[in-house]
């Protein structure tokens, strides 16, 4: 099996709260915020926006009470990263160290992919990385799942993905390709073990 990572929450943390609990006194007013000016979906457009600045300061007059706290979402995107997960990190480099082509298929803005690859050098160790920014598409839409079959050049069944999310999860299953549920109390390490995927 030819393991394909989810990047976010999986191999880096990843909250919009590492920053803006910065930001925010009122913890009822900080959820309020991440239910409405900076929801999930509003993060998966921007995973795909060709201006992610653009598409913050569109939002901002959209949501004109959280004007400032939106715009430090570009700003100071670096801040919600948690920094990496390391155990899996040093799973993603056993893999290639052990000759393993190893594939990353995740969703990131073009911009803030570039901002997290500039400060972790894992990044760039993938055969094939297929980014949501970068193709226009996101998780779970199929058409980002068989982007990467096309670019890897393998069937679906030959790849076991791991991802945070169980949405992606069963999108990556509905196209026959394995996946693990990566969250916590998840030892990937086992996991990979029993599906055969380690050296």
């Amino acid at each position: 099996m030819i393991v394909v990572f989810d990047i976010g929450n999986v191999l880096l943390r990843w909250d919009r709260r590492n920053l803006f609990r910065k930001r925010f006194d009122d913890e009822a007013r900080l959820e309020r915020f991440l239910s409405t000016a900076l929801d999930m979906d509003f993060v998966s457009h921007t995973d795909i926006a060709p201006d992610f600045a653009g598409a913050v300061e569109a939002r901002a007059k959209a949501f004109p009470e959280f004007a400032d706290e939106l715009r430090l979402f570009h700003k100071r995107w670096i801040e919600t990263i948690g920094g990496p997960i390391e155990e899996n990190v040093a799973l993603l480099r056993r893999l290639k160290a052990a000759g393993r082509r190893v594939h990353a298929l995740s969703n990131f803005a073009t911009e803030t992919f570039a901002l997290a690859e500039a400060q972790y050098d894992f990044l760039s160790e993938f055969d094939t990385r297929v980014i949501s920014g970068h193709v226009g598409v996101v998780k779970p839409d199929p058409r980002i799942y068989e982007i990467l079959f096309e670019r890897v050049g393998r069937q679906p069944s030959e790849l076991l993905f791991i991802d945070d999310s169980v949405a992606n999860v069963r999108a990556s299953e509905a196209l026959g390709m394995s996946a693990i549920h990566f969250r916590p109390g998840i030892d990937l390490e086992k996991e990979l073990a029993a599906r055969g995927a380690l050296p």
